[in-house]
């Protein structure tokens, strides 16, 4: 893969990473409501569920998953049903939220928002169509395994960094103050817009 070619697929996978959507208000309520490195795991998490489907992707094994519309379905109703679950658990505890201040914080463990950026990625099928169509640009019938994995680790490696990038950016102090003082209202707009978007899984 030339320098040239690879400087395009890492503008689109960036581009894909920086779109907002479910993962944006994963990481910004892991680090508003918990800590720093909440979010970065919760980024770093989510980038290793986006790596797997690149690597499902390039190897045609994301096919078993597009191909079978019963599978595909499944996948993205049991994400809309983790999205609206999240958003739930926002708005019931958005009073809670409001009581944090700056040094204080409702803490759960690293694993926990760990789980939260994988499930938000692993149950996003529509990630694969987003790598066929993304990596057909880039294959061909001669590609080396080389190439393949720089493909799946840029993909990984962009997401991972992007997510990170943003917990670190919420959690400096007098921005992560300001989220802290109206966390009521983060936690509320981040719960409906976790419902919202589960609603456009599935009528869409």
């Amino acid at each position: 893969m030339s320098w040239m070619l690879w400087g395009s697929l890492l503008l689109v996978c960036l581009m894909g990473a920086m779109s907002p959507g479910p993962s944006l208000a994963v990481v910004l309520r892991e680090t508003v409501r918990n800590s720093r490195w909440h979010g970065v795991v919760a980024g770093l998490s989510h980038a290793l569920g986006v790596g797997l489907w690149a690597f499902l992707t390039v190897h045609g094994l994301a096919l078993l998953v597009t191909g079978q519309q019963l599978v595909f379905t499944a996948l993205s109703w049991a994400g809309a049903a983790y999205l609206a679950w999240m958003g739930v658990q926002a708005w019931r505890h958005a009073g809670e939220a409001g009581a944090l201040d700056v040094g204080e914080a409702r803490v759960h463990s690293l694993l926990g928002a760990a789980r939260a950026g994988a499930v938000i990625s692993l149950l996003n099928p529509k990630l694969a169509l987003f790598f066929m169509a993304l990596f057909s640009q880039f294959v061909s019938a001669d590609q080396s395994s080389l190439t393949q994995w720089v493909m799946i680790l840029t993909a990984t490696l962009v997401d991972g960094a992007w997510y990170s990038l943003v917990a670190l950016m919420l959690s400096h102090p007098r921005l992560l103050k300001a989220l802290r003082r109206r966390a009521t209202w983060v936690e509320r707009a981040t719960g409906a817009l976790l419902v919202g978007l589960a609603v456009r899984v599935v009528t869409l």
